[in-house]
This record gives structure tokens, sequence and C-alpha cells, in this order.
């Protein structure tokens, strides 16, 4: 966890399940395996909170030091607990192997602890209470984790909880920057702080859409949910269809029902994205109900044979042109005989750029049936727009931008952001 190779997700989890059933999370740490700085922190831990769980450190391995930092911290002698030496052995019995001695060492108890059982994995967890406070300890791989938290909140800690509860609406925009929501939202939610129950904001942008977090707290559920409704409500008129969804929904997801509520069908080429908007549209289960097919036309040869773009089109006007991305998406539909084609072309850089055409200049065009109608003939959707950031958040912003596009024109709302300028 204190590399780049790995990403924390088991924080997040256990503070949604916390805050959840009222319980605020005051800090996270990512600590290395080592037993003294392990133990600071833990001891840090004790003295601010009323309980510290960790997550990960309970495997068989010399690295593994939770279980007895914890114990000597505490003061606690550690057994060996015969019951956790028989499962671990049947365990490893059922795939006809015997069990490692190392093995042992995942089942030493601190005493009085109470053993939470795995049936996902080796490392039992364990729950210790000392002076009024509670000390969870859990397995690292989220599989063993997430089940055995879950019991541990039904079972322990939500009896013990305040009886507040913290609700969440989360609502996801695109088409404007952080800085043009905070200028619509705040004005509305600054009166917010002024009602009862209280609804607080947090504004997170990445690249492509700004997610807005409305959180309230207490233990009036229906007054609570009537509130949030209500801030929901305000945003989205301030808002428009700027609000691609309410309910944590990706921009894939909803382009996917609006497509499958139709029964039409989409075909991309991709240029510089090299097929990353095809890739979030196929990461939706079911998506070959309205995914047709897919081109990532890198060259001016291959937009020209795979997608009928002309030859002369691509001389006068470029590759990354308005004209030339408005080829590739008739070309994208008409070739694959389907109601909706999308074309991306544009540099991401680091090189590539002109004074004319910059790094990060992409033009993105949409063709699909006039005012929703397949009889009514077909229109072509284009922008130019220009991305910050390195080649990467240049890709992430194209596909993304590309799939509101297409939502913008299934829905029938202006296709043209008003936070990137031409």
């Amino acid at each position: 966890m204190l590399t780049p190779t790995r990403l924390d997700t088991n924080s997040l989890y256990i503070t949604e399940l916390l805050n959840n059933i009222g319980v605020d999370v005051v800090a996270k740490v990512i600590v290395g395996d080592d037993r003294g700085e392990l133990e600071s922190c833990f001891s840090q831990a004790l003295a601010r909170a009323d309980l510290v769980v960790f997550s990960g450190g309970l495997g068989p391995t010399e690295d593994d030091v939770t279980r007895e930092t914890v114990a000597d911290h505490l003061g606690l002698a550690m057994s060996e607990d015969p019951d956790i030496i028989d499962k671990l052995e049947r365990r490893f019995a059922a795939r006809g192997w015997k069990m490692p001695e190392v093995n042992r060492r995942q089942a030493m108890v601190p005493a009085g602890a109470t053993v939470l059982d795995n049936p996902n994995g080796t490392a039992p967890g364990l729950w210790i209470e000392t002076d009024g406070k509670g000390v969870a300890l859990l397995p690292g791989p989220p599989r063993e984790l997430r089940p055995m938290f879950e019991r541990l909140v039904n079972e322990r800690l939500q009896p013990r909880a305040s009886g507040l509860r913290v609700l969440r609406r989360v609502l996801k925009i695109a088409g404007r920057g952080e800085s043009r929501v905070e200028e619509v939202a705040q004005p509305i939610y600054a009166r917010w702080r002024e009602e009862s129950p209280q609804i607080e904001t947090t504004i997170l942008a990445m690249p492509g859409p700004v997610e807005l977090h409305l959180s309230t707290r207490g233990s009036d559920v229906a007054a609570m949910d009537a509130a949030l409704d209500r801030a929901v409500d305000q945003m989205a008129t301030a808002l428009g269809s700027d609000i691609f969804t309410r309910d944590s929904r990706s921009i894939e997801e909803v382009v996917g029902e609006l497509l499958r509520s139709r029964g039409w069908r989409i075909a991309l080429a991709e240029s510089c994205t090299g097929g990353l908007a095809t890739s979030r549209l196929t990461d939706v289960a079911g998506s070959s109900d309205y995914v047709e097919r897919a081109i990532v036309a890198y060259s001016n040869n291959a937009k020209i044979e795979l997608l009928g773009v002309a030859p002369e089109l691509l001389q006068a006007h470029g590759a990354v042109s308005e004209a030339v991305a408005t080829a590739m998406a008739t070309g994208a539909r008409e070739r694959a005989n389907v109601e909706v084609g999308v074309g991306i072309t544009g540099i991401a850089g680091p090189s590539g750029g002109t004074p004319e055409k910059p790094v990060g200049m992409v033009c993105i065009a949409v063709a699909a049936p006039n005012n929703g109608a397949v009889d009514a003939g077909y229109a072509t959707h284009v922008r130019t727009m220009r991305f910050p950031g390195n080649r990467e958040h240049v890709k992430a912003f194209s596909a993304f931008t590309a799939l509101d596009m297409v939502r913008r024109v299934l829905i029938g709302a202006p296709v043209n952001p008003d936070w990137i300028k031409k």
C-alpha cells in the first residue's frame, strides 16, 4: 500500500459501513510492516478514537506483525488456538496438501480476544476490547475482509452506535469544471447550513466528471431522505442536463441504458483514444445489446480504408479536424448499419502539437437520428476541445466527453460544454 502498485480500497469500504451506522472516521493511516511504526500508529489511534480497525498483517509470514504488535502494546499474552489449527489443517487437506508449519502463526490469539471466522481464507480476524474501546484485526484481501467486517458491524458495532445515520446522495456532472459547479452550487448549499437537517457538500473533480456529494447525519431517516431529495431537486434545477446521474451510475451505464431503451446500436471510430471509449462502454455487462463494433483508425490510411474518409478531406483539413471527426462518425455509423456513430480524433501528446493544433486538441463527432427519430434522417454533432494534462488525461477526458456527447444527443440536450473553449 506504500507503493504505486497497490490501491487502497479497504479503507473506503470500511468508512462507508461505519458512516452508515453513524460512526465518524477521524483518521486513516497506511503504515508499513514495521513493528515500531505500527505500534506508534496504534498508540495514537487508541488515544483519539473509540474504535481502531486494522487491515492486513495477519498472514503466516515473518512480515505479518499486526497480531504481535497489538498484543504486545496491550500487554496480552498469546497462545495457540487448537480450533484454528484444526480448521487450517482441514482447509489444506481439502486441497490435498499438508499445512505448512508457518501457518501456526495464524492460530496465535491474544488473551481475551474473540476470533472472527474467515471462511474465505486462512487468516482469522480478531476482536479485542480494551478500556471500553474496540480493536478489530481484519485480513487484507477484500474478499476476506468484507464479509468479516459486515458481520462485525451487524453483531458488535451497530448495537453500540449512537443511533445516528449518515445518508448520502451523489450527483455526477459533465460539461462543467469544478469551479463552474461551485459557482452555481455554492449559493444553493449555503442556504442548507441554516436548515435542519443540515446538509454537507463535497465536490470532487477527475478527468471528465465532477461529483457533488450531499450528505446529512441524524436519527430521523424519513426527514433526512426528504431533505436530500429536496436538495437534489434544487441542484437538478440549477445544473440541468449537465447532471448525468443522481444515483452514482457511470457515464457508460447511463449511455448504455439510453441506447437499450431505444433499441439502438452504436459503432465507434477512435483515433487518439485507442479504443478507450469503447472499452468503457463494454465494461458494462450486457453491452452487447447495443455495442455493434469499434474501429481504432489510428493512421490516415486506416481512416480512409476502414471508414471511407476521403483523402482530400484529410489533405485539406488534417486528421485532427471537425471535418474528419464528422466523416469518421458517419463512416462508422453507415458501415455498421447502426443508429449512432462516434468519431474521435486528436493530439494526446506529449509531442505532435503545433500552434494551430496544440497538444490536447480533440475533435469529437456524434452521428445519430435527427430529433431522435430514425425516419427523420441523420444529423451530426461535432465539437472541438482542448483538454489539459498528460497523455493519459487527454485520452480519459476525450473518452468521457465522447460518451457524454452521445448521452446529450440521445436526450436532446445541448452538446457543447460551456467550460471548454475552442
